[in-house]
C-alpha cells in the first residue's frame, strides 16, 4: 500500500519525510492515544462524519483535549484528499497522543496532543469478499474498554498473527465461551434468519460499519438481534461474517477448520454487501457478483 506525500501534522500540511517527534512521545512510550482508520472510495470519505464522532468520544474518554473541533478536522482531512490530489480507493490512518513531555504515568500539564493523518491506496479485495475467508477463535485477553479506539493493541496484534500462521484471515474473540468480536473487525452469526452480534458493551468497538450492519438489516426487514452468541453456537451457524472499514461486510466460510453453510457466503450476508455497495456509492465495475 502506496503512502501519499502530504499528510496532515496538527493543523498543517508537510511532507511524510519532514514529520519529526521527539522520542519522549507518549504514544510511542505508553500508547496514550487514540486512532480511526477511515475507508475511501474513488477519493471519497466513507462514513466521516462517524469515524471522526468516535474519534472525539474515545479522546474524551482518555481525557485528551483536540484543539480542533469536529467541523475543522472535517475540513482538514478533506483538505488531505485534495492536496494528494487522490481519486482511488484507499484509506485515512489518523492518530492522535496525548503529546511530546519527558517520560511520567501521570498527564503532563499545558501539552498539546500530537495529531497526523496519512493516506494509502487499498482496493477492494474483490476474492475474499466473493468467496469468503477462514478464521480461528481465540481467547479475550484485552482490557474492559475496548470500546475505545485506543493504541494499545498488542493483544488484537497478536491475535491476528496467530490467525495469519494458521493460514486464516481473522481471530474471531471470545470471553469464557461468549463471542465479542474479532482482532480488526466485529463479528455476527446469522441462525434462522436472524443476525446475531455482541451488543454495544464497553467490551467491543462500536464499528462505523457495524452500525450501517445494523441500519441495513432494518431496512431489509432482517432481525438484528444484540445478543452475544457463544463459540459453540459457531457450528450451528447458518452464515457468520465481518465487520469493519477495511473488511466490508467480510463472509466467513471457515472457523476453526469447521466449514460454514458448506463453505460458500450466506444468502443474508450477500444482500448486506449490496446493500454496504450501494451505501458507499461503490462503481458497479467494482460491485461483487449479482445476489442469487
Amino acid at each position: 500500500m502506496s503512502v501519499y506525500p502530504i499528510i496532515l501534522a496538527q493543523d498543517k500540511f508537510t511532507h511524510r519525510d519532514e514529520l519529526n517527534y521527539p522520542y519522549e512521545e507518549r504514544g510511542l512510550q505508553f500508547g496514550d492515544g487514540v486512532y480511526e482508520v477511515i475507508r475511501i472510495y474513488n477519493g471519497d470519505y466513507y462514513l466521516l462524519n462517524e469515524h471522526v464522532d468516535r474519534l472525539f468520544r474515545s479522546a474524551e474518554a482518555i481525557k485528551i483535549n483536540l484543539s480542533l473541533t469536529k467541523d475543522e478536522l472535517k475540513k482538514l482531512l478533506l483538505e488531505l484528499l485534495i492536496k494528494n490530489k487522490m481519486t482511488a480507493d484507499g484509506k485515512v490512518y489518523l492518530q492522535v497522543s496525548r503529546g511530546s513531555a519527558p517520560r511520567d504515568h501521570v498527564f503532563p500539564l499545558n501539552v498539546p496532543a500530537n495529531m497526523y493523518a496519512y493516506l494509502q491506496d487499498l482496493p477492494r479485495n474483490m476474492e475474499n469478499m466473493e468467496n469468503g475467508v477462514c478464521t480461528i477463535t481465540q481467547r479475550d485477553v484485552r482490557w474492559e474498554n475496548c470500546y475505545i479506539k485506543s493504541l494499545n493493541l498488542l493483544p488484537n496484534v497478536l491475535a491476528k498473527q496467530e490467525a495469519k500462521e494458521q493460514g486464516c484471515y481473522e481471530a474471531i474473540l471470545h470471553r469464557d465461551g461468549l463471542v465479542t468480536e474479532c482482532s480488526s473487525s466485529n463479528a455476527y452469526l446469522v441462525k434462522d434468519g436472524k443476525i446475531h452480534t455482541h451488543p454495544a458493551t464497553n467490551n467491543i468497538l462500536h464499528g462505523c460499519v457495524r452500525m450501517r450492519v445494523e441500519k441495513f438489516a432494518n431496512d431489509l426487514n432482517i432481525p438484528f438481534i444484540e445478543e452475544g452468541f457463544s463459540v459453540e453456537d459457531i457450528a450451528l451457524a447458518d452464515e457468520i461474517f465481518l465487520s469493519s472499514s477495511t473488511s466490508e461486510v467480510m463472509p466467513v466460510i471457515k472457523v476453526d477448520n469447521k466449514e460454514i453453510n458448506d463453505g460458500k457466503p450466506g444468502t443474508i450476508t450477500r444482500k448486506l454487501q449490496d446493500a454496504y455497495i450501494a451505501d458507499a456509492n461503490i462503481t458497479s465495475e467494482d460491485a461483487l457478483k449479482p445476489s442469487v
